[in-house]
């Protein structure tokens, strides 16, 4: 016998024989459906059912291939195992069976007429072109499938830029170019995503954030628009049905099962044009609901071990969505770290943000843990330890951690209170100067030990209004929701200037405008990371609607008719976006200390007012401005020009008296928000009047001194 012979038989030797499939004890770890020699080896968990069986199916079948009983030592402690020979993956579907007991009560709801979805499925059918209604009577509907590893990365890694130079766009995998003007050849896919990496690359964003990928069900909405009667979706994704399958609906080539190499290709796309990939991520609950929601596979498999739930077996509902996860169990943790390795090291995903965050660090019972393990193990994991994690501190019980998230010297934030400070500030409330100007400054209040990159600044996001309706509604519009205008925030902080939606006034559009521009400067040259929606450098609107959720139209698309139409804020914000990433001094990871620490003659942050070295913190002043010593960017280490930055949210001009530069130097003009464009980038010309500037009622300007 050969060497060869008996590695073959020790890998691939049957041991019987189970519903006409050659089979023998599989390999516990890891946990899903993998390809071994000569077959398929499959593991699953399940602490408390009494027999555990694998269904197989031909692809698209409505009965089972075979059903296969795990032997009782096939079991490993709470982990059925078994490697099933002679089966071909590409033309494969699969599920579980598990029976035990159905006491709600006691937190069991095992159902054995059901087929049961792998939760650690790398591929799943059932919902692979967008939008096409399934046979609601198949009762397994979100099936598992094997995938082969074999894209090629080449040389491709996670980028690892540093957090502190990062510019965030957030977007929507379809929402992107499924409109008619996007001119993709697959609109609404990765694919079409990436046909528009240029235009990424020219407006100068180096990292995207998607909204959920993984995958969930679109059609999980039963409600349709109350005016045209057409269905409503559940378009943003947060309702995930398998946390390991990329959503097959994103591929052009999903109904071919080549959803995850589609993604790859985009993912690598990204890098290679300098721009990393974090992902929208839901852990906090899944598609299964409350009671009366679908078993899909958690439920069915272990719902004691995966939700949280009351002393009477009910869901708690942290999520505001019908159950929610319980994270801190040692098996819903280890589930999670595999899923975020599994994104990192398979699909070179550079970091995550985890919506609703707070249920993180709850305990199983609900009350919030003072040193929550799993948040601790995500930030020490050696595989996640370059990855961003990114936290939106708060859930829908009222958990809210904006500046208290355990964070392990690792996690980041959403900074909502950057979002509602700058708002209301522009919005032209009184009081917030002294807010504002420590929002600007990386918010040291809240992430004082931290650096200025734990806090992710931001204006707008998918949540809310875009940036021209922030500028445009004083009122939510939601009815297209079939809510009865019931949902979405009603804390938006926004001014319509004077006229509620669309304007026929030059004088409106023209303050709106200059609005939009406002928020843009003062997020380009905020300490922090900033992030801003997908469309808002065009003036995308939704007409008022602040939670399109479920709004697959035109509502949500990406036009890419106001590429052109409104390519003066297009242009503005491409120019701020450049000149961040020209100064280190705008981008420092630490703290400002408002002292000299190198001898510059100037403190790193100085703040004026009206007059230089003066700023007015009284409750009725409206403007505020600050300067940065080029001297300090980097701790000194690098050189930068002086940047100031001057915010007048007064309905009246002002002329700002400016603080004197080094001998040799000069104010040059970079942006006025008045201005129909900012200046290009080295070219700026020096001040008419280089101790003063005439600032415009609701304006922004930044001024360079070199």
């Amino acid at each position: 016998m050969t060497l060869q012979d008996i590695r073959e038989r020790v890998d691939g030797y049957p041991t019987r024989r189970i519903s006409g499939y050659w089979v023998r004890a599989g390999r516990a770890v890891p946990y899903g459906a993998y390809p071994v020699p000569g077959g398929i080896n499959f593991s699953v968990y399940s602490d408390r059912a009494t027999s555990m069986s694998l269904v197989l199916f031909e692809i698209g079948a409505r009965e089972p291939l075979a059903e296969l009983e795990f032997p009782p030592e096939f079991r490993i402690g709470s982990v059925y195992a078994m490697t099933v020979f002679g089966l071909d993956a590409e033309r494969l579907e699969y599920g579980f069976r598990a029976d035990g007991p159905f006491d709600p009560a006691a937190g069991d709801r095992f159902d054995r007429t059901r087929v049961l979805s792998d939760p650690y499925a790398r591929l799943v059918s059932g919902r692979d072109v967008w939008g096409v209604e399934p046979d609601w009577s198949v009762p397994y509907q979100y099936r598992a499938r094997v995938l082969e590893d074999d894209f090629d990365w080449g040389d491709d890694t996670p980028l690892n830029i540093p957090s502190e130079d990062l510019v965030m766009y957030e977007t929507h995998v379809r929402g992107f170019t499924r409109h008619p003007s996007s001119g993709v050849a697959a609109p609404g896919t990765y694919a079409g995503l990436r046909e528009k990496i240029p235009y990424l690359r020219e407006l100068g964003v180096n990292c995207v954030e998607l909204l959920p990928v993984f995958e969930f069900d679109e059609l999980d909405n039963p409600r349709t628009d109350p005016v045209s009667g057409e269905r409503l979706h559940n378009y943003w994704g947060y309702n995930t049905v398998s946390f390991f399958a990329p959503k097959a609906g994103y591929a052009a080539t999903g109904r071919f099962g080549m959803q995850a190499d589609e993604f790859k290709s985009l993912v690598k796309e990204l890098h290679k044009a300098g721009i990393e990939v974090v992902l929208d991520v839901v852990f906090n609950h899944t598609a299964e609901g409350n009671e009366q929601g679908p078993t899909i596979s958690f439920r069915g498999l272990d719902n004691a071990t995966y939700y949280m739930l009351t002393p009477r077996g009910e869901y708690f509902n942290f999520s505001g969505t019908g159950n929610t996860v319980n994270c801190n169990h040692p098996v819903v943790r280890d589930f999670v770290l595999s899923c975020l390795r599994y994104w990192v090291a398979e699909y070179h995903i550079d970091g995550f943000r985890f919506d609703l965050a707070s249920i993180l660090d709850r305990a199983p019972d609900g009350a919030p843990l003072p040193n929550p393990p799993l948040l601790e193990q995500l930030a020490a994991d050696p595989i996640l330890r370059r990855t961003k994690l990114i936290a939106e501190a708060w859930d829908a019980a009222g958990l809210y951690q904006v500046g208290n998230f355990p964070n392990y010297g690792r996690w980041s934030e959403w900074n909502g209170k950057y979002r509602d400070t700058v708002r209301r500030f522009i919005k032209g409330e009184p009081g917030l100067v002294g807010e504002l100007a420590t929002r600007m400054a990386g918010s040291p209040d809240l992430y004082q030990g931290r650096t200025c990159a734990a806090s992710v600044n931001f204006v707008t996001a998918h949540d809310g209004f875009t940036l021209n309706d922030l500028v445009s509604y004083n009122d939510k519009h939601n009815e297209a929701n079939g809510e009865s205008g019931g949902d979405g925030a009603n804390d938006n902080n926004s001014w319509n200037c004077g006229e509620e939606g669309p304007s026929a006034s030059a004088h409106v559009r023209a303050l709106r405008l200059k609005q939009m521009k406002n928020f843009m400067a003062i997020l380009m040259t905020s300490q922090g990371v900033p992030m801003f929606v997908a469309g808002d450098e065009v003036g995308r609107t939704q007409l008022g609607n602040n939670n399109t959720y479920c709004q697959d139209n035109e509502l949500s698309w990406f036009d890419w008719g106001l590429v052109g139409a409104n390519a003066e804020l297009l242009d503005f914000t491409r120019s701020l976006i450049a000149f961040r990433h020209a100064h280190p001094v705008l981008r420092g990871a630490a703290h400002p200390t408002g002292t000299d620490q190198v001898g510059s003659g100037y403190p790193d942050l100085s703040w004026h007012g009206v007059r230089a070295w003066s700023p007015d913190w009284s409750s009725h002043c409206r403007v505020l401005a600050l300067m940065r010593c080029g001297r300090h960017a980097q701790g000194g280490r690098v050189r930068d020009d002086h940047v100031y930055v001057a915010v007048n949210a007064h309905w009246e001009p002002h002329e700002l008296e400016l603080p004197q530069l080094p001998e040799g130097q000069s104010w040059r003009l970079f942006a006025d928000t008045s201005a129909s464009a900012a200046q290009p980038l080295g070219a700026e010309p020096a001040l008419q009047h280089p101790g003063r500037y005439q600032l415009d009622a609701h304006a922004v300007v930044v001024l360079v001194g070199r």
